[in-house]
């Protein structure tokens, strides 16, 4: 697992956007995260070691664009070479999450034709009006490998009848961390997980998010259990997608999370 960044700095377009992670780390370092810049680093997957050994080695799953979005308007001078760099590197797997799947069509290479094999991208979905709004241009897309990324989750979504089709090959989803935060509640975990079995879908439970509300009652969850007690939860299904990490022997630890 390796990421790459080709450039750094993002505008907040929908309600997912509210507490971004790259706002936050920008901010602690006097940073102004809506300034998009070309990062140093921007040919990575095309370096060498002094041996000659390619510093990301083949088959590793490359996370593609994770502090911007691979498909902002501002970045639309660079794009043309980040993709011939994925071309260029048919060995690794590029992975990208896009909020702008609306600019998929005009962002896309000449040769992209049903797309390139070794490029997943995924769409969030963080609620209802983002849902309708962006999954059936998604739907339409010439995307060899789909999957959703409802995270953070703000509220119950029903994505049933966006499943049925069989396109769509896993969903992550997870809670919002961060200080000021919206909750995430589990019913609405067990809610995707529900529809993603019915229709074959693979499902994660990424993270708890900093606030969780469980069989009704609402608990802060420490940083560093977020992600652990996600995995303690047992609720991951399927394996098809290189997403997916062997789920950690971990017990729920009720007694960590404080109520409030």
């Amino acid at each position: 697992m390796a990421g790459w960044n080709p450039w750094h700095g993002c505008r907040k377009i929908s309600p997912g956007c509210q507490n971004c992670y790259v706002y936050r780390i920008d901010a602690r370092h006097g940073r102004d995260a809506s300034q998009v810049v070309r990062n140093k680093h921007f040919d990575l997957p095309l370096k060498k070691d002094r041996q000659g050994n390619w510093k990301i080695p083949a088959g590793e799953t490359v996370y593609t664009c994770f502090s911007s979005d691979f498909f902002l308007e501002e970045a639309d001078r660079w794009r043309p070479e980040a993709w011939a760099i994925m071309k260029a590197r048919p060995d690794l797997h590029f992975f990208l999450i896009t909020k702008r799947i609306h600019r998929f069509a005009a962002c896309i290479p000449a040769d992209w034709g049903e797309g390139y094999p070794n490029v997943t991208i995924a769409c969030t979905v963080e609620n209802q009006a983002m849902a309708d709004f962006r999954l059936p241009i998604y739907l339409q897309a010439p995307i060899r490998r789909k999957c959703l990324a409802c995270e953070p989750l703000l509220e119950d979504i029903d994505l049933e009848r966006y499943l049925q089709d069989g396109q769509i090959g896993a969903i992550v989803a997870g809670g919002e961390s961060g200080i000021d935060v919206r909750p995430c509640d589990y019913a609405w975990i067990l809610h995707l997980r529900e529809q993603c079995m019915r229709n074959g879908v693979d499902f994660r439970f990424k993270q708890t998010g900093a606030v969780f509300i469980r069989d009704g009652r609402r608990y802060r969850i420490p940083r560093k259990l977020q992600h652990s007690q996600a995995r303690a939860a047992g609720i991951d299904v399927g394996s098809r997608h290189r997403m997916f990490e062997a789920p950690k022997e971990e017990p729920i630890q009720l007694d960590l999370w404080e109520e409030v």
